[in-house]
């Protein structure tokens, strides 16, 4: 059975106290799960939070003695190209971070905690992107599937085809090839770590809550039930006036999902936790923006339901849906 946990960002102490709450014991760097159970992690271990460090520790260590699985999330993802030189763009990275363009700036900003936290170009930073390069995009467990953003067979198929899946590490010639716009690899690769995203018209963009420009808009492409841009579109409180007008793209699918139920994380949902489907569990709340760190103990239903959800809010007793 899985205890499957959203996004982290560098939040140890909703960590230790989510692991606690879940009947997880301290067990040298990390910890042991009760008997019969495994954690999963959706990635986005890394940036913005104070505890960085602690939280690779803690899921490095689970995932070595066999008691935690982890994916790899567009964070990790953004590690490994921060370090890796662009071979078309001479002292420059496959992600930008060296000149004074809006992307750099916007690159630096959102991985500076953890370059702080790690030390830049030290041992420990090489460790630990080489260790990213050992997570997965994606796992389908059996009875659950997991994907950092979303799910999708094509995507899968993708880059399994290409040699990067579970059991597989990142080699340089796929990182490249997941670089290459409009590369099938590229696209693939996006669907499961960024998910779904539409392109702003010109002058449009959305200001996350770093104040950061995105001139795309994430979309909900798991509600099968939507028939209008608002029902989808992920657009943080106060930026709604950037999708007045816009449409449905055309050819949305919005298939309803069958099969084993699918969890995310990735999209930052305020709010009381609480599930989007019976197939489907975003578990990412903003733990790094004030919400809480959320798990779902998944006990082979095939149905979901929010009273498997639970939660830590802070560095104290966690609080249960």
């Amino acid at each position: 059975m899985y205890d499957i946990i959203g996004d982290i960002h560098g939040e140890d102490r909703k960590l230790e106290g989510l692991l606690k709450h879940l009947g997880y014991v301290p067990a040298g760097r990390g910890y042991r799960a009760p008997l019969g159970r495994q954690a999963v992690f959706l990635g986005d271990l890394v940036d913005r939070g104070p505890g960085q460090a602690r939280v690779l520790e803690i899921v490095r260590a689970m995932v070595d003695e066999g008691q935690a699985l982890c994916i790899m999330g567009n964070h990790e993802f953004n590690a490994i190209g921060y370090v890796t030189e662009d071979p078309d763009s001479p002292g420059e990275f496959l992600r930008p971070n060296r000149g004074d363009s809006e992307k750099s700036r916007k690159n630096r900003k959102q991985h500076g905690a953890f370059i702080a936290q790690i030390g830049e170009g030290s041992a420990a930073h090489a460790a630990w992107v080489a260790w990213f390069r050992q997570l997965p995009p994606f796992m389908d467990l059996g009875g659950i599937r997991v994907a950092h953003a979303s799910w999708d067979d094509a995507a899968v198929s993708t880059l399994s085809d290409a040699g990067w899946m579970p059991g597989k590490r990142l080699d340089d010639a796929v990182l490249l090839a997941t670089h290459r716009k409009g590369s099938a690899l590229e696209q693939a690769r996006k669907r499961l770590t960024s998910g779904v995203e539409l392109a702003l018209p010109d002058g449009r963009y959305i200001e996350d809550k770093e104040g950061h420009r995105h001139y795309e808009v994430r979309l909900a492409n798991w509600r099968d039930w939507a028939s209008a841009l608002h029902e989808v579109a992920l657009v943080p409180a106060g930026q709604e006036a950037q999708i007045l007008g816009l449409a449905l793209p055309e050819g949305f699918d919005r298939t309803p999902i069958s099969g084993a139920p699918i969890f995310i994380g990735h999209h930052w949902f305020k709010g009381p936790p609480r599930i989007e489907s019976g197939k489907l569990a975003c578990l990412d709340w903003s733990a790094a923006a004030g919400g809480p760190l959320v798990a779902y103990r998944w006990d082979g239903e095939d149905l979901l339901s929010n009273d498997k959800l639970a939660w830590e809010a802070q560095a104290g007793p966690a609080r249960k849906g």
